[in-house]
């Protein structure tokens, strides 16, 4: 069985030299994001209360997360169990059922993190 690498096969049909350098910098941009846990404290993170779009239910959002999706979701998993209520966590942000911004507001800061309610 032939395992060969989508990059490869491209650049035999197009006669181009692929190297494993190329494919570095994605790597890099992995890891530039890091740990959520990692930026406490070094940036702010917003609190803000959403009611359009979700059929009058109300829905608290923590955005300013600048991280991978999952390292979103191990803070959000620990927020959520904390609060006792359900939500999301995708693309830097954070969605929590229900009007919590007070509550999530302290939960964050005693975590470590810098946030404001706006």
């Amino acid at each position: 069985m032939n395992t060969t690498d989508w990059k490869d096969a491209l650049g035999k049909a197009f006669n181009l030299p692929v190297s494993e350098e190329q494919s570095a910098p994605e790597e890099e941009q992995q890891q530039d994001k890091g740990d959520a846990l990692q930026q406490q404290g070094k940036t702010r993170l917003d609190i803000l209360l959403e009611r359009k779009g979700r059929a009058g239910k109300q829905a608290t959002i923590v955005t300013g997360f600048i991280c991978d999706d999952e390292a979103l979701k191990q803070v959000a998993s620990q927020l959520k169990r904390t609060l006792g209520v359900g939500g999301s966590a995708r693309g830097g942000e954070i969605l929590v059922q229900g009007d919590f911004r007070q509550r999530v507001l302290d939960v964050l800061t005693s975590m470590g993190f810098k946030a404001r309610i706006i």
